[in-house]
């Protein structure tokens, strides 16, 4: 049986990454996870996704399209799943989007993908 876990951090945790006195314990605590869950062989594929800032939200609302700037749907719907897609850009995202049975009767949070971050002397 596969699950996904879906990780939520309070925005004070968040605020640790770009604290130079606390992101060190910070990204060094989901270093030494992240090494742990994957040498343990049960990793399947993980991201890190950017602030809730960048996401994009898209409704069907009687055969239009709502495009909302951010993370939070104004209902309170429960996250069912995530796929992760490749696409050239937000507006062919918004067309894959569009089409999910849950635009018309939930939404779909589009949310750029975290880039790896660079460890000092810039290993990846």
């Amino acid at each position: 049986m596969q699950y996904m876990m879906v990780i939520y951090e309070t925005a004070e945790a968040h605020a640790k990454q770009k604290d130079p006195a606390r992101a060190g314990a910070y990204w060094g605590g989901w270093g030494a996870y992240v090494e742990a869950i994957r040498a343990s062989g049960i990793m399947l594929e993980g991201h890190g996704l950017l602030p809730p800032e960048t996401a994009t939200t898209l409704r069907i609302t009687d055969g239009r399209r709502e495009v909302q700037d951010g993370p939070f749907a104004d209902t309170k719907e429960r996250l069912a799943g995530y796929f992760v897609i490749e696409v050239p850009d937000l507006d062919t995202a918004l067309d894959w989007a569009a089409r999910c049975p849950a635009a018309a009767e939930g939404a779909v949070e589009l949310r750029p993908v975290m880039p790896p971050v660079q460890e000092p002397g810039g290993a990846a």
